[in-house]
């Protein structure tokens, strides 16, 4: 992993410390996904506001590497306020712009894992709809 000390510092505290942690009582949807690659896995629970766009709060649980539920961590902090469709437009960069550091390649599908269960639970949620 390449980057200053200070976000790595940044990745560790959002490890040892994920924001959002846990499960919602009400939830709009959930969603899980893993990275087949090395296990790591990740649950959304999002509770939309009352226009059924808007984020209002956000939970998760998983299991993984330091990468992913900082990411994870990192990422819940941000989607509330977030509507769908600006969740359906993040890229890997995104991804990547929240941790600071550019991830070894190996890496990166720890990076976006939580962006992508969040976007897949977005598109699941709506086909439902």
């Amino acid at each position: 992993m390449q980057g200053s000390g200070m976000y790595q510092e940044v990745i560790l505290d959002h490890y040892r410390n994920p924001r959002r942690w846990g499960r919602l009582s009400s939830v709009s949807f959930s969603h899980t996904g893993e990275n087949t690659s090395c296990g790591d896995e990740l649950t959304f629970d999002l509770r939309l506001a009352e226009d059924g766009e808007t984020i209002e709060e956000v939970a998760f649980t998983g299991e993984g590497c330091a990468i992913s539920i900082a990411s994870a961590s990192m990422l819940a902090e941000e989607l509330p306020g977030m509507t769908l469709s600006k969740v359906r437009d993040l890229d890997r960069e995104d991804a990547l712009d929240l941790l600071g550091i550019e991830p070894t390649p190996m890496r990166i599908p720890c990076a976006v894992l939580a962006e992508k269960v969040v976007q897949d639970g977005v598109e699941s949620y709506e086909d439902d709809e």
